[in-house]
């Protein structure tokens, strides 16, 4: 197993933790969409974040879809995630690059911008979606989703991503974690937390040094204070296939394919999620006009 994440209980059920390698995952998603240093680290923080968002709201076949636009370069950002441990996502501009910031470290915020939003929507089986939005905290998208789970979910919580990208803007390492404070937490333990969360070192650090999720865990709470309960593994998947724009090109109006097929005699078909492309011959377009 390469990629996978923890779900834990600490200190007794105070708090909930969950802890995440998603190099393989966030490498996929650079390769597929060609990303370059800014956005990649944008769209993989984004990934990964949503990643252990959907573990811990999610069951069953429930889903739900990340947006966020911030006005910056990189542009919208949307990401669905699962109970079962996958994701999708993109944005609208793959191709940034910015100057270090002050810290010497990639300018997610300035990459992602300030002055917007995160909405996350739950599909959860009822007659309609769920929305919660918040405003962005900082566009470096762990405080944001700090922000949107403090807000919206009612759950005090501590996210970190952290995404290193080589200078070829291929992906070294990519992970995170996220713990949720649990109602019958003390304050001791709380504080407690909070002076580790400043001292433990960022997630890529701790994946470069070789650490995988189980030490994070125990950096943060002490290995004798942290409960496993699940290991999952986790990948980018997409679930888009060459029926489903089939279905898309049908509900275009009968003009429209018409003029598809004695102009262009063909039609090529992309997927926003993971840049798959699906050809459809004039003989397939056809087919799908008498079904109009």
């Amino acid at each position: 197993m390469s990629d996978y994440l923890l779900k834990s209980v600490v200190d007794d059920g105070q708090f909930r933790a969950y802890a995440v390698d998603a190099t393989e995952l966030v490498r996929e998603a650079q390769q597929r969409h060609d990303t370059w240093s800014a956005a990649s680290a944008a769209l993989g923080r984004t990934l990964i974040a949503t990643l252990m968002l959907s573990s811990s709201v999610l069951k069953g076949d429930d889903t739900l879809t990340v947006r966020i636009n911030g006005g910056g370069p990189v542009g919208g950002i949307v990401v669905d995630g699962n109970a079962n441990g996958t994701v999708k996502g993109y944005l609208q501009n793959p191709h940034v690059n910015l100057p270090l910031n002050k810290f010497h470290k990639i300018d997610v915020a300035k990459a992602v911008g300030v002055e917007g939003s995160l909405s996350v929507t739950k599909n959860l089986g009822l007659d309609k979606p769920y929305t919660g939005q918040v405003p962005l905290a900082s566009g470096e998208i762990g405080d944001d989703f700090t922000y949107y789970l403090a807000q919206s979910e009612q759950i005090p919580s501590a996210v970190g991503v952290s995404v290193f990208v080589n200078d070829d803007n291929s992906i070294k390492v990519a992970g995170g974690f996220l713990v949720q404070v649990m109602p019958d937490a003390k304050d001791e333990a709380i504080s407690h937390l909070e002076k580790r969360l400043k001292e433990v070192p960022m997630v890529s650090e701790l994946l470069l040094d070789g650490q995988k999720p189980e030490d994070m865990l125990n950096l943060l709470f002490g290995e004798e204070n942290v409960k496993i309960l699940d290991k999952m593994p986790v990948s980018f998947k997409c679930d888009c296939s060459k029926a489903q724009f089939s279905k898309a090109l049908a509900s275009i109006s009968k003009k429209q394919l018409e003029q598809i097929i004695n102009e262009d005699h063909h039609a090529e078909t992309v997927c926003h999620f993971c840049k798959n492309k699906y050809e459809f011959s004039e003989d397939e377009l056809k087919a799908i006009l008498a079904t109009m």
